[in-house]
């Protein structure tokens, strides 16, 4: 049976009635003391390309961490308005414009191959973000503090092309905007983005009254603007080297300039784990950063209006170096942001919490006729048909989950405007749902078979998940984005969406947690925070199979392990995972088994006794593997 403490999803009631005093106590102390900080965001930062490490989910993240904390309102977030045509042509040239409306000019900036969609999504991501840095500057300038635009920083461009993932250049775009208003007191850039703000020192090259201030790791173009500042640092940069040389030089610049206006481009791409940049920058280092460019600029008779765009950060772990900053940026105190799991599950809770029960089980024509299991005993031998998607939610209930978690939208947001649901109650090897692209069913884009299962863990009553497809047919693998075991298309980007709608599931079904068998080492590597192995000898082995392979990406890692290529070093045999049962805790007794300390001591005693290594070359045939998680369910 399931166990009745389950709906706390693993917190205990202590841990998420103390979160939500501490939040309303954030709130009130930021109604007092006011801090003079907007934040613009816009929707369609969502927009990406899924082969470009961007997390477009990284405005709405940072948004979600600082309303949970208490730290911002819905009505605090500023939505910037599409900017007119003109906008761009006072810092791009015509002939370029004109050019972006072709596949190939895109292509050349992202390197990549790009379809009309995918171009038309681009498009509009960035010019919406030059709308977010032009409202930024307003508000900036209205109320003489900071705003930021959760978006933006995209320095390559310049004035006839783009490069370096950028279209337009929103920092040039609002300066010269500005100055079209008659603003006309000096304006100083701050890029401290890893990678060189080459475009908008090109554009302002000539101009004396925009000082271009970059510390980098390598110019991307010539430096001999009349007014610019540009420092080449080289890779494997430090906290000690950075921050020395911003703190050596940057107070002289300020000084000199004597800016009435003040663009910091915060990036995040030197941090020592982004997927694109080559620093070794801490935590602690871009945050030291972030507060002493704050304060070197406001601790002034008169604060300098400043206007912060995020610039680069590449991977899925970007967002919380942003958040971090703001958190300290608006409360005067640094909070520490949780897993985008917790994040993502938090919010999937209030709207669960907000959800009519009644429409959940409802179909949608209140005269059907149907029949309920109840019905069917003793009317048929055998055993009842099932007339509920896990014994609960009618085919309304389903679709309107996914509407309301979310799902649906993410999908729209990938270019399937009209997601259409299909249903299988009778499916023999569990009850499945499938999500084509529309109602023709031409593209298969999600397929989860699941079940309960009040034996696989004693003492549990669990969801099993037979099969999970998630995959986006109009994708395409690139530089960034290599194909995993068994994939014929790139994944949707979403695994923690729909993980994160089951726990849910599990919480209104009173269920233990969520059961699978990883078909492939990459299955087993995802969602590591809220996942274990069932048993602690097979989590050690997963542990010392991690690190043996910890030099490799993902891709190639999982084909190692699947391959054979990581084995036992005494017996010579080979290390593997698949199969192994895992389990997401949603009650807290399972959580309490897996991630307790009982179970993390049996790991560490299993762990000594496990020694592996790389064998070389790797023996075995690439090829898939049949599981009861289809291995193309990746992020």
């Amino acid at each position: 049976m399931a166990n009745s403490s389950n709906g706390s999803g693993g917190l205990s009631w202590w841990r998420l009635t103390t979160h939500a005093l501490r939040r309303s106590w954030r709130r009130l102390r930021r109604r007092w003391r006011r801090p003079n900080v907007a934040v613009v965001y816009h929707e369609a930062y969502r927009r990406s390309l899924e082969w470009v490490p961007l997390d477009s989910r990284r405005g709405e993240l940072i948004m979600s961490f600082l309303a949970d904390e208490g730290l911002l309102d819905p009505g605090d977030v500023k939505v910037p308005r599409r900017p007119q045509m003109r906008a761009l042509l006072r810092v791009h040239s015509a002939a370029y414009l004109e050019s972006l409306q072709q596949p190939e000019t895109a292509e050349r900036i992202f390197g990549a191959p790009l379809s009309e969609a995918h171009l038309e999504n681009v498009l509009e991501m960035q010019r919406m973000m030059v709308g977010g840095t032009v409202y930024a500057t307003r508000l900036a300038l209205q109320g003489g503090g900071v705003a930021c635009n959760l978006g933006g920083g995209l320095h390559h461009a310049n004035r006839d092309s783009g490069m370096g993932f950028c279209l337009f250049n929103d920092i040039a775009a609002a300066i010269t905007r500005l100055r079209s208003h008659g603003f006309s007191a000096p304006v100083l850039v701050i890029d401290l983005d890893m990678h060189d703000g080459n475009g908008t020192r090109d554009i302002f090259a000539r101009d004396p009254s925009v000082h271009t201030y970059s510390v980098h790791g390598a110019h991307w173009s010539a430096t001999d603007a009349v007014a610019s500042t540009a420092i080449e640092l080289g890779d494997g940069v430090s906290d000690e080297l950075f921050l020395g040389t911003v703190l050596k030089t940057l107070p002289d610049v300020v000084e000199s300039v004597r800016p009435g206006i003040v663009y910091y481009l915060a990036g995040t791409d030197g941090a020592a784990d982004d997927a694109l940049g080559s620093w070794e920058l801490t935590a602690e280092g871009l945050l030291g950063r972030d507060r002493f460019v704050i304060e070197l600029l406001r601790r002034r008779d008169r604060p300098i209006p400043v206007v912060v765009a995020l610039g680069g950060g590449y991977g899925m772990g970007a967002w919380r170096y942003s958040a971090r900053f703001l958190s300290w940026l608006i409360s005067g105190r640094v909070i520490e942001p949780p897993a985008e799991e917790e994040i993502l599950l938090r919010r999937l809770r209030r709207i669960g919490r907000s959800l009519d029960r009644a429409a959940l089980t409802t179909e949608s024509d209140p005269f059907a006729f149907r029949l309920t299991e109840e019905d069917l005993v003793g009317i048929m031998p055998q055993a009842p048909r099932q007339t509920r998607f896990l014994g609960y939610f009618s085919r309304q209930g389903v679709e309107l989950l996914l509407e309301r978690f979310g799902i649906f939208d993410r999908l729209r947001v990938l270019g399937y405007e009209q997601p259409a649901l299909q249903v299988d109650i009778g499916h023999p090897l569990g009850q499945t749902l499938r999500v084509f692209s529309g109602t023709e069913q031409h593209d298969l884009l999600m397929e989860l078979r699941v079940d309960r299962n009040p034996r696989c863990v004693e003492g549990c009553e669990m969801l099993v998940v037979e099969w999970l497809l998630l995959q986006n047919p109009r994708a395409h693998f690139g530089p960034y984005r290599r194909p995993l075991p068994g994939q014929t298309h790139p994944g949707l980007g979403m695994l923690k969406d729909v993980l994160g709608w089951l726990v849910v599931v599990c919480e209104m079904l009173e269920l233990d947690g969520i059961y699978y068998a990883p078909s492939s080492f990459h299955v087993a590597a995802q969602s590591r925070r809220m996942v274990r192995f069932l048993h602690a000898e097979h989590e050690a082995r997963y542990r010392a199979l991690a690190e043996a392979v910890q030099a490799m990406d993902l891709a190639t890692a999982s084909r190692t392990v699947d391959e054979g290529g990581v084995v036992d070093a005494d017996t010579g045999e080979p290390a593997q995972v698949q199969g192994f049962p895992m389990v997401l805790p949603v009650s807290e007794a399972l959580r309490q088994r897996v991630f307790g300390d009982e179970y993390e001591a049996r790991v560490e005693v299993e762990l000594e006794r496990l020694h592996y290594r790389l064998r070389e070359p790797a023996a075995g045939a690439s090829g898939e593997t049949s599981s009861n998680v289809e291995a193309r369910s990746q992020q």
